[in-house]
């Protein structure tokens, strides 16, 4: 029992992670499913078109699927039609500034599944090897001094086993792939320690002040999920009882009072109250909250308070505005 507790533990403070290698393992098994099922090199003049429609698109399709599970992008761009601050007129330099800086930081932990799908894919050689054999100057560099006979033979290598077995051409079609996606990886890998490293290097808070945070954020999503729920399920029942309630009276009870018994106040968050909360973090040194719900209560409600959009958070304290994917809004 103990270690399991250990377990679930460890689980939970790497639960980033954990995701990323969960998304990356799943993107692994599709695009070996995908390319042993889907994938038929065509081994003609089209070879170059289908090989790289299969190693990108694919790959592209998984980057929009990552922004779309991203609960900063549904921040981002909820409402800011009807938002005066995204117009034109009002838009000023900060704002425009934060807001590209949120959409490179959506797009950065987008990239993990589209970035497995290529490396994985280069590592498998079968895309790369189908477009490579269309291309002129693979034909060129593989035929050097061997004919026009040698470059209608190189469309077919990923085709004809016998012509492959033949020839070098497939073994170095095959090394290429794998070296590039080999290089793929360890860019990744480095650029990934590279940037958690500044991150953590160029944090405005201590270690156990991040902590701290991580734990409030997740007791604080957990309780408003349960008071959320509570309050949907009480303002429902005023709302259906005063309705069943109004059915019932019979006319002259109605003719008494001179119109339907009105339902009990019943006090919910408004509109701008709603929006306030909804706002993206923005760090101010000089302000110690650890979300926007804990600066509207600290704030009169909001009143007092400043609610700036723009000032750009460092990237260590990118997670203030996440929570589950079941609470994405999508």
């Amino acid at each position: 029992m103990d270690q399991l507790k250990h377990v679930l533990g460890l689980c939970t403070r790497h639960q980033d992670v954990l995701r990323c290698s969960m998304v990356s393992l799943l993107t692994a098994v599709c695009e070996y499913v995908f390319s042993a099922v889907l994938f038929k090199c065509p081994c003609n003049s089209d070879n170059m078109l289908y090989g790289i429609v299969f190693l990108l698109v694919p790959a592209f399709i998984l980057l929009l699927l990552g922004c779309i599970w991203n609960t900063k992008m549904w921040q981002l761009v909820t409402g800011c039609y009807f938002d005066k601050r995204c117009s034109p007129q009002h838009c000023n330099f900060n704002l425009c500034k934060s807001y590209t800086y949120t959409l490179i930081e959506i797009l950065f932990r987008a990239s993990v599944a589209p970035l497995t799908w290529v490396a994985v894919a280069l590592l498998g050689a079968s895309f790369y090897e189908c477009a490579a054999s269309g291309n002129d100057i693979i034909k060129n560099f593989l035929c050097k001094d061997k004919g026009k006979m040698c470059r209608a033979q190189v469309a077919k290598l990923p085709c004809n086993e016998t012509l492959s077995e033949m020839s070098k051409g497939t073994l170095n079609l095959q090394a290429q792939s794998q070296l590039i996606g080999l290089l793929l990886i360890l860019c990744i890998v480095i650029m990934g320690v590279i940037s958690t490293c500044v991150n953590h290097c160029c944090s405005p808070v201590s270690y156990m002040q991040l902590k701290f945070w991580r734990i409030y954020l997740k007791k604080e999503n957990k309780i408003f999920e349960i008071k959320a729920k509570e309050h949907a399920t009480t303002l429902a029942e005023i709302n259906i009882n005063s309705f069943f309630l109004t059915a019932d009276q019979t006319p002259p009870q109605i003719l008494s009072t001179g119109q339907p018994a009105a339902p009990r106040a019943f006090q919910t968050p408004s509109n701008e109250d709603w929006q306030k909360i909804s706002l993206l973090y923005s760090f101010i040194p000089q302000e110690q909250y650890y979300s926007m719900i804990h600066k509207f209560v600290n704030t009169e409600r909001g009143s007092t308070g400043r609610f700036p959009e723009g000032n750009q958070n460092p990237s260590v304290l990118d997670f203030v505005d996440e929570v589950d994917l079941s609470d994405s809004g999508v």
